[in-house]
Formats: C-alpha cells, sequence, structure tokens
C-alpha cells in the first residue's frame, strides 16, 4: 500500500475514534490505537510507523518476532492480541510489552515464568468470551474472578483489564450490548490497577467506544483486506509447526 493511501486511512481512521468519543462525551484521546498488523508484511508495518503509529497488534508468534526484528531500530509498543500456545509462550514474554488474550492460568504462569526480570512486568489483559461462542478463546464471565485473582498474584505480569473479540455482523445495538457487558464485568472486578477496556474492531469501533473501550484494534480499515496467501512472515509461523517456547 502507497504512503499517502496508509496515512489517509490512518487519519480516517484516528477521525473515526474522535467523532465517537465527543458522542460518548469523552475528551480527545482517551482511546488507543492499535493497527493490527498480523498477515501484512514488515513493511506495512514500517509505513504506518512513517505515518505515526507507535502500537502494533499481532496474532502469530513467529510472525510477530520476524517482524520486530525487521523493525528493531524502530520505537514501537508490541501487543500480542491472538490465542497463545503454551508452547509460543517465551517469545511473546520475551519480545512484547502487552498480551491481551490470557484466557487461562496455565498461559498467565508461563508468561511470568518466563518473562525476563530485566523487563519491566508484562501487561496483560484477560480474554473474554462475551458472546459465548465455542470456537472462540476467551474466559467465561463466571471463571473471572478466580482468574484475576490468580493473575494478581504473578510478579512479572501487571493485569491492566479485559479484552474481547465478540461475534462479527452484528447491529450496532448488539455490538453496544456485547461491549457493555464487557464493561460491567470489569466493573465487577476489584479495581486497582484496571484502567483497560481493549474492544473495539474495524467494523465496530464506534459501539465500542461509546460503551467505554480504551484500546481499540484495528488492521483491516487501515491496510485493506488481509492477504488471502501468507505473508513472507507468516510463512514462517506455522504455529503448529515450528515451536517458539
Amino acid at each position: 500500500m502507497p504512503a499517502m493511501c496508509t496515512r489517509k486511512r490512518i487519519e480516517e481512521v484516528r477521525e473515526r475514534i474522535r467523532r465517537a468519543e465527543r458522542a460518548a462525551g469523552r475528551p480527545d484521546g482517551s482511546v488507543r490505537l492499535v493497527a493490527v498488523t498480523k498477515t501484512f508484511p514488515a513493511e506495512a508495518v514500517l509505513e504506518a510507523y512513517r505515518a505515526g503509529l507507535r502500537e502494533f497488534g499481532e496474532s502469530y508468534a513467529q510472525e510477530a518476532l520476524m517482524k520486530q526484528s525487521c523493525l528493531g531500530h524502530c520505537d514501537v509498543t508490541w501487543h500480542f492480541i491472538g490465542p497463545i500456545q503454551s508452547n509460543k509462550t517465551r517469545g511473546i514474554a520475551q519480545r512484547f510489552q502487552w498480551v491481551h488474550s490470557v484466557d487461562r492460568i496455565k498461559i498467565a504462569e508461563r508468561l511470568n515464568e518466563q518473562r525476563p526480570g530485566t523487563l519491566p512486568p508484562l501487561n496483560v489483559c484477560i480474554q473474554v468470551n462475551v458472546s459465548g461462542e465455542e470456537t472462540k478463546s476467551g474466559a467465561r464471565f463466571d471463571e473471572l474472578a478466580l482468574l484475576t485473582a490468580a493473575v494478581r498474584q504473578l510478579p512479572r505480569l501487571r493485569l491492566r483489564g479485559l479484552m474481547t473479540v465478540p461475534a462479527p455482523d452484528q447491529p450496532f445495538e448488539a455490538q453496544r450490548a456485547a461491549f457493555r457487558r464487557l464493561r460491567e464485568a470489569l466493573a465487577s472486578l476489584p479495581r486497582p490497577g484496571l484502567d483497560t477496556l481493549s474492544m473495539g474492531m474495524s467494523d465496530d469501533l464506534e459501539a465500542a467506544v461509546l460503551e467505554g473501550a480504551t484500546i481499540v484494534r484495528v488492521g483491516s480499515a487501515i491496510f485493506g483486506d488481509r492477504p488471502r496467501k501468507p505473508s513472507v512472515q507468516q510463512s514462517a509461523s506455522s504455529e503448529q509447526e515450528r515451536p517458539v517456547s
């Protein structure tokens, strides 16, 4: 994608966020934009960086680590937002600043054990399956109290809040209802340190912001349709075949 096209798309997304913030009575800048770069090449990340973005989200560990090597000179905050396999936690613990997709204590414990002591605690969100889809990752609402309590006992992790990926293609009010459930779940937990609602993507960020999102994760609205074939980076990330433990 040409650089000017990338800049234009980024500004369009930022304007959507600003309008939603104002509609919600929230100040400009209350919502952080994470550009979701999974399956896109490192060149796309670099163009977005040159256009002013500094926070990027990845879902495939091997692919992400290769992009990070290519962009090691850039001041970037990396967010891991995809399902986490047990044999991929080491690279994630060592190379990311945020993990949005912790959904069970085993994963939290491995991230804690493998987070280097020379780095600040890893910011984590617990992923919640708000729509109850059997094929989707995420903890159940009735698991949250125990899971949050357990994560808070891990010294190399810093629990920041909750994340969700609701069912796609929902009407606007259904989108808001799903995000409202996550906001209410966060409000029901002991509050110290919980300041993050990671929710909202290209097609539903307005509903998410109206319901209190502090981070939106946007991919296709910035970079266009995802490649049908794996990128060069992703081809090295056959997650089932090449462990990064």
